[in-house]
Order: structure tokens, then C-alpha cells, then sequence
């Protein structure tokens, strides 16, 4: 009888279907079936954290495709990625078969791959196993409490902060480092600062710069000499005096090689040398995991590139080694295997790093059956594999100081060459935010210890300190990844979430975070503190790697997370709109009102009135104290005059709450223009609301503020 295999892909599948022979039959699930609806009761607490799963028209069918495999098989083999989310997927598809009585003598049998190749997929048949349900655990509590923050904590940001779209465990924080970095840039304080740099000359008048490190005996730090009158002085005393070498020092440095990729560090290069997001980065990296069309034949070309490991293979390590030696020579063979160790925080070791199924597959040799992305991104990883492999790279670098007669001057003059070009003959690893200084890369002539040295000039140079940058993706996801927030294939959907609810642009490569998702930050480190501290999300995730290791059970890591959680909601029901103002207008004084001084919140149209933040069923917006006699408004970063309209009709809109009843007032916009509705029991209805008559429009602008006899949905 055929053996049925299961995997998520049509295209994984039809590169599996390839390696093996006629009693198998590769399946695609496409994917999880299941999926927790996206409404409240999902997940209920009350009941152990039991989750409702639902699955779609176009999962049945996929899992009716493969039930009708089965009925003539005997063995199903598990094959999804292997991961969390891919051991989730075969436990789900497990499920649902055995629910459906597709499962009846079946033997069951897990297996996973690294790489879809022939050798790698054999190998995996001859060792199954069952479903690891410690993983599946720790898929079940990050489902969960990714459904319950979000599910709980968004409604609080609806009611209290219009306008914002939603908070999640992970998503929140990345939000808050964005955000974060824009304070710390608008609170920065430029301040100036001088080097000077002597032009040089040796004892055969050839020429060298040196900068200054010590004047009057004293070693300058960088902010010490502070403005241009100093740095005459400086260069003045610099060139009323005699020098000579005083010290020489010559040393050999190694430089290694960067690890293989990991998921993070894939997504960080293609970023800064290819241009490419991290999604992007990742959907191609997919096609280049599931197989290419080469030869007429779809072939892997790189491991699973989902992972935190830097770890290659024995097998893999050996075949790279073979490689660098008869294309390079011996001597770019180091001695030693290299051995690379994770940095980042919550790394799980399980998996390989990201390396190509084959080191005899140049990418001039595939060139012709990728496209240009596809190519790019294979040539990156091909070359940082190769290179983790290969000798270390050595500079001769050489430091001079040069002294004063009177000891009171000491100027140094640095440089090096490379002894020995090593792993940069194939590869060298990009750097974020890099500043030009190539002061260590200059050639100095021949200098000795004693001989003179003649200044010939001196060119004081004028520097201000620069704020630090904003996040790129690449840096972005660099510190989620130092800082132990989300996993390797929670990034690019992160940073895609974030943009998509209009929390932050992507603006010449850079992180700005908007108004809205200032706001949502500035509301979250204030009454939900605990929930974005970047220590707190990273011990929620090494909570749940002990689960998948077995050392804790998921419900016990939800129980304490959402007691605490759940408190902390249950008390801002309570939270009035003007604490929320408050909170706001006190941590984003400076953006709100372009100042610090009482001055700037002074009403620039009625001059009398105080400027406020103030929050309308759509969002935030600056006003005036005294409306309604002035009408002044702006938006949030405006500079004035903007009109802002508080309400627009379109669709039934929340915007009050009968203090009485508790009965919702909605906004609504009906033939005969916009209206009020009370969505309370008939039996309890008070008079009836303001609504507009025929043929006569009303504005929502007006509207909106009559509802205010009612208690804002806001409080």
C-alpha cells in the first residue's frame, strides 16, 4: 500500500515527490489548517485555556484530499518544517484526521529534514518519530498568549485611545525601541567639538598626518577642546614647537570571519547590502529552500532558513573545507575546525544555520535558473558559508607617537596594511550606521623610534556630536534579536504588522514612528508598564522554551501570566480620559507643542486659551481651552490650522454611553443624513436623541459634540 506524506507546500511537496519512489505520495496542507477565530471565547481561561479551532473552506478541502489518500495507505508520514510552527502544523493535521476517523490503523510517523535533498529526505525515513508534544505545548501557550493579549488589551486601547488599531505581546515592544529612539533623537542636544589633524614629515620629507592626544601634558578626550578659539590655540602651540619620535609599535592583528547566517543576520545583510525587507528577504529565501527548477529538476538550494543557529553540519563543514582548499590553496585552510557560538538572547541550538545544500554549487553555476533576487540572496549566503570556513585575515598595523621636545605635545600617526587577505578574498560582513574612518587604513612611511619629525601643517577640524540613528530593519531586528524579543520567524511579520496599523513609516530605509503609534506607547509604558519592558517579553520567551525542553507546563505559564494580566486590565475600567491626557501631554510634551516653555502651549488664534491634547472617536488632536468660543485646532505635530474633523460617518461608529443604562450611542449616517442611536432595551429608552430631518444635513462636527450630554466612550 502507498505511504502518504504530508508537507506545507505544493512546491516542497513536488521537490519530495521527485526523491521518492511510487509507493509514496506527497500532499501539501498548505500551510496550518486551523486557526483560532478572530473573535472573543477563542481561548477561555476558565476552562484550562481550551482553544476553539476553526479551520476555512479551502483547509477541508486540502484535508479532505488528503483523507482520501489515506484510504489507501497504511503509513502517513509527518513531514512540515522543523520547527515549532511546523510540529504545530502536523499535530493540527493529526488532529483533525483522527477527529474525522481518517486515522484508523494508520501508523503515524514524524519526520523532519534541514534541507530538501535526496540524502538529507532518506535519511529522515529511516529515522521517524513521534510528535513532539512538548513543542506543540509551547506553540499552544505562544498561540494563546499572543490571543489574549491582543484580544484583551486592544478593546482597552479602542475605548481609551481612539484611533489605535491594536497592541500585541511582541508587536507593542518592538513599537516601544522605535519609539523609544525618537525621544531619545528629539531630546538630543547637539554639542561642538574640535580635532586637529598635523600634516607630517619624516626625516626623507615624505608625508604623514598625525592627530593631536595629548596638549600640555594633559590626553584629550573627544569633547575636550569645545569651540574654535581653543582650536587655534591648539594648532598654535602645535606649530611653535620641535619633535621627535618617541615611540614605534608594530603588531600583527587577525581578523575572523562572521558566523554562518542565522535568520536575523540573513534578514540584517540583505538588508544593508541588497536592499531588501525582511519579508521580502524571507519569501525568497522560502523558494530557495523548497527547490528551483534547475536542469529541468527542482532542487533545494539552502537549508531551513528558519533558525538562530550558527551550528554546520560535520558533513557540510567537511565538504566547504575541501572546497576552499582546491580553490584558494591550503593556506586558506585554517587548522582548526571553526566553532561559532550564539550571542543572541533564547538561541535554541536544535537547528542548522542557513548554508547551501551543496558548497559545489557556485552561484555562477545557477545563475542562469534564478532571478535576480533569487541569485543576490544565494550568492550572499553561499559566500558567508564559505567564508565562516576559511582562514583568519591579517593586518600589520603600526602606531606612532610623536612628542613635543618639551613634553607637552604628543601627536599620534596610525596605520596598516593586509599581511594576508584570508575569508576576505571571498567575503566581508557589512555594519550598521557605519562612520567613515579610514585613519587605521592609511600606508605611513618608514618612521623610526629617535629620529626627527617635521610638522608642516595644522588643520583644526569642526565636528558636532550627532544623535544616535534610527532603526533600519536591519538594526531593528539585530536588537530584538539581542534583547530576546520574538523568534526568527516572528521578525518580518513584526515589522510588517507595525507598519501595516500605521504605528511607524519605513522612510529612506529608516523607522519613523507616527503620531498614533507614539500615543499607543506613551499609553502602554504608562499604565501597562510591565507589559512592554523588553525583560518581561524576553523571560515570556524563555518561559517558553522550557516548555518545549519539558521544564514547564504551558498552563501553568499562562496562569501566572494571565492573573497578573487580567488584573491589570480589570483595573483601568476605572481609568478616566483626562488620566489618559495627562499621562500623554506629560511624556510627549516636547512633540505635542514644539516646546518645553508654558509659551508654546499658549493658543496662537485667541492668544487666552491653553493648548491641550484632546481625543475624538478617530483619534487625537490639539485644541484650544476655550471651546467653544475659539474653535482653534491642529493635528498632533501639526503647526496649526488643520480643521480637524472629529467625526466622519460612514459606517455606524461607538462614540458614547448612556451613564444611565450603559447603553452604547453610536454615529450613524442614514438617507436623510447623519443621526444619533441609542442601542439600548426598548423598555429603557430615554427621550430621543438628536437626529437630523429631512433634507436638511447636519454636521458630524456638531453632532458629535451633542452626544457629549451622554458619557464619552472614551471614560
Amino acid at each position: 500500500m502507498k505511504k502518504v506524506v504530508v508537507v506545507e507546500s505544493p512546491a516542497k511537496a513536488k521537490t519530495i515527490n521527485r526523491y521518492l519512489g511510487n509507493e509514496f505520495e506527497v500532499l501539501a496542507s498548505y500551510g496550518h489548517i486551523r486557526d483560532l477565530p478572530s473573535k472573543n471565547g477563542s481561548v477561555q481561561p476558565d476552562d484550562q485555556f481550551s482553544m476553539i479551532w476553526e479551520m476555512d473552506d479551502r483547509s477541508k478541502k486540502h484535508v479532505a484530499d488528503i483523507a482520501r489518500a489515506l484510504k489507501n495507505a497504511d503509513e502517513l508520514y509527518l513531514a512540515t518544517d522543523p520547527d515549532r510552527e511546523g510540529e504545530a502544523i502536523s499535530w493540527h493535521v493529526q488532529e483533525v484526521l483522527r477527529s474525522q476517523g481518517s486515522l484508523v490503523d494508520h501508523k503515524v510517523r514524524r519526520i523532519v529534514f534541514h534541507e530538501i535533498t535526496k540524502n538529507a529526505i532518506q535519511q529522515a525515513l529511516k529515522s521517524p518519530r513521534d510528535i513532539n508534544q512538548q513543542l506543540v505545548d509551547a506553540y499552544l501557550a505562544r498561540r494563546a498568549l499572543d490571543y489574549l493579549v491582543g484580544f484583551t488589551l486592544s478593546p482597552v486601547l479602542w475605548r481609551k485611545l481612539p484611533g489605535s488599531k491594536s497592541a500585541g505581546r511582541v508587536q507593542s515592544v518592538s513599537l516601544r525601541l522605535i519609539v523609544q529612539r525618537e525621544n531619545e533623537i528629539e531630546a538630543f542636544k547637539t554639542q561642538e567639538y574640535w580635532s586637529l589633524v598635523s600634516d607630517m614629515l619624516n626625516t626623507k620629507d615624505q608625508s604623514y598626518q598625525a592627530r593631536l592626544t595629548y596638549l600640555f601634558g594633559k590626553k584629550l578626550d573627544k569633547m575636550d577642546i569645545k569651540n574654535e578659539d581653543e582650536a587655534q590655540q591648539a594648532a598654535k602651540a602645535i606649530l611653535e614647537r620641535q619633535y621627535s619620535i618617541k615611540s614605534v609599535e608594530k603588531k600583527q592583528v587577525k581578523r575572523n570571519p562572521a558566523p554562518p547566517f542565522t535568520t536575523s543576520t540573513l534578514q540584517q545583510e540583505a538588508s544593508r547590502k541588497l536592499g531588501f525587507s525582511a519579508s521580502r528577504t524571507m519569501q525568497i529565501a522560502q523558494k530557495l529552500y523548497e527547490g528551483v527548477p534547475i536542469a529541468g529538476e527542482l532542487t533545494g538550494l539552502i537549508s531551513y532558513m528558519r533558525t538562530d543557529s550558527v551550528f554546520i553540519s560535520d558533513e557540510a563543514i567537511k565538504d566547504i573545507r575541501q572546497f576552499v582548499g582546491d580553490t584558494y590553496g591550503n593556506n586558506y585552510v585554517p587548522a582548526t575546525v571553526r566553532q561559532f557560538k550564539n550571542k543572541a538572547k533564547n538561541a535554541q541550538e536544535a537547528h542548522e544555520a542557513i548554508r547551501p545544500t551543496s558548497v559545489l554549487r557556485h552561484p555562477s553555476e545557477v545563475s542562469a535558473y534564478l532571478d535576480d533576487s533569487q541569485l543576490k540572496l544565494y550568492e550572499l549566503i553561499w559566500k558567508r558559508t564559505v567564508a565562516s570556513q576559511i582562514e583568519s585575515a591579517v593586518f600589520n598595523q603600526v602606531g606612532v607617537d610623536i612628542e613635543s621636545t618639551d613634553k607637552q605635545i604628543i601627536l599620534r600617526a596610525t596605520g596598516s596594511t593586509l599581511a594576508f587577505d584570508g575569508y576576505l578574498k571571498v567575503y566581508q560582513e557589512g555594519v550598521d550606521d557605519a562612520v567613515s574612518d579610514d585613519e587605521d587604513g592609511r600606508l605611513l612611511p618608514v618612521i623610526n623610534e629617535g629620529e626627527a619629525a617635521t610638522v608642516t601643517a595644522v588643520n583644526p577640524n569642526q565636528h558636532f556630536t550627532q544623535p544616535p540613528p534610527r532603526y533600519t530593519e536591519a538594526s531593528l531586528v539585530k536588537k530584538m534579536e539581542e534583547l530576546g524579543i520574538g523568534r526568527p520567524s516572528t521578525y518580518a511579520s513584526i515589522l510588517h504588522v507595525l507598519q501595516e496599523r500605521d504605528y511607524v513609516r519605513l522612510e529612506k530605509r529608516q523607522f519613523i514612528p507616527e503620531d498614533r503609534g507614539r500615543m499607543v506607547t506613551s499609553f502602554l509604558v504608562n499604565f501597562f508598564k510591565r507589559y512592554v519592558e523588553y525583560d518581561f517579553t524576553a523571560h515570556l520567551e524563555e518561559e517558553l522554551d522550557e516548555i518545549s525542553t519539558g521544564t514547564r507546563k504551558w498552563r501553568d505559564v499562562l496562569t501566572e501570566f494571565w492573573t497578573a494580566f487580567k488584573g491589570n486590565v480589570d483595573g483601568t475600567k476605572e481609568l478616566r480620559i483626562t488620566e489618559v491626557l495627562d499621562s500623554l501631554e506629560k511624556d510627549m510634551a516636547f512633540h505635542l507643542f514644539h516646546g518645553d516653555e508654558e509659551g508654546a502651549r499658549k493658543c496662537p488664534q485667541c492668544s487666552e486659551g491653553k493648548l491641550s491634547l484632546k481625543l475624538s472617536r478617530y483619534g487625537a488632536f490639539i485644541g484650544c481651552s476655550n471651546y467653544p468660543e475659539c474653535k482653534y485646532t491642529r493635528t498632533v505635530g501639526g503647526d496649526g490650522g488643520d480643521n480637524v474633523e472629529m467625526v466622519q460617518a460612514d459606517e455606524p461608529k461607538v462614540i458614547g454611553i448612556d451613564p444611565a443604562t450603559k447603553a452604547q450611542i453610536t454615529l450613524r449616517k442614514g438617507p436623510y443624513g447623519i443621526y444619533l442611536q441609542w442601542d439600548g432595551e426598548v423598555d429603557q429608552a430615554p427621550p430621543p436623541l438628536e437626529t437630523s430631518s429631512k433634507g436638511k444635513k447636519k454636521n458630524p462636527k456638531s453632532i458629535s459634540q451633542s452626544v457629549l450630554l451622554f458619557q464619552p466612550v472614551l471614560i
